[in-house]
């Protein structure tokens, strides 16, 4: 999972990019305007901005070369968005450091594979260290969406992993029912808060001896223990 940055001024288009993006596990920030999306950007740390070439405060390109600039944010990956394909342009969006430059309209899914291959490029050593997990008895194998407890493996539904792995990565910080519906769930208008309490209740009696990693956090939400001794204090 990677937080992704999106500085995109048609409210259409952001909407669709931070759906897909949700739906592939991804954590959204969105912005229309380029001062905001650095703002963002120095404050958040996000894993990879998306930045559309024309703003209605800032040219694309003015924002990206201020990003590469900026000790704080010249090593997040850019990729860039326009309807203007010409050659000149991408050749102006690669030497001011941007990682790739994709033509509207494109497809929604080659995108996100694109954007997969340059997270994978800029965090190999981090992505490798980090694809198991473990946690007192819990262990998680990121790529395979297998988990143990234990000795013993676990099935659980894509989204119960999702909705496990987003508590995990945030752990010892209070998770809003809100939240985790954007964040684990994406926008889907039918589905309630309450949604969030049935499926962190079936997550914890599949969990067993590790549901206690999982905290409720009462009138707000979730959380996940900072250490496992934490659940046995």
């Amino acid at each position: 999972m990677a937080t992704i940055l999106v500085i995109e001024d048609e409210p259409d288009l952001r909407e669709v990019l931070g759906f897909n993006l949700k739906q592939a596990g991804h954590s959204v920030l969105s912005t229309a305007l380029g001062e905001e999306g650095l703002a963002l950007a120095s404050s958040d740390r996000p894993d990879l901005i998306l930045l559309d070439l024309m703003l209605p405060d800032l040219q694309g390109t003015e924002v990206c070369k201020r990003l590469k600039s900026d000790p704080s944010t010249k090593q997040i990956p850019v990729v860039m968005l326009t309807a203007r394909g010409e050659e000149l342009d991408r050749v102006v969006g690669f030497e001011i450091g941007a990682e790739d430059y994709i033509v509207k309209p494109f497809s929604v899914r080659e995108l996100l594979l694109r954007l997969q291959a340059i997270l994978r490029r800029s965090r190999p050593a981090e992505a490798e260290s980090e694809r198991y997990v473990e946690f007192g008895l819990l262990r998680m194998d990121r790529d395979a969406h297998r988990v143990w407890v234990g000795d013993s493996e676990i099935e659980l539904t894509a989204l119960e992993f999702r909705l496990l792995l987003t508590l995990y990565e945030r752990r010892s910080r209070v998770q809003t029912r809100g939240a985790l519906l954007d964040d684990v769930w994406g926008i889907q208008a039918d589905i309630t808060t309450r949604t969030v309490d049935t499926h962190v209740k079936r997550l914890r009696e599949k969990l067993a001896e590790a549901r206690n990693y999982i905290e409720t956090v009462r009138g707000v939400g979730y959380r996940f223990c900072g250490s496992p001794e934490e659940a046995t204090a």
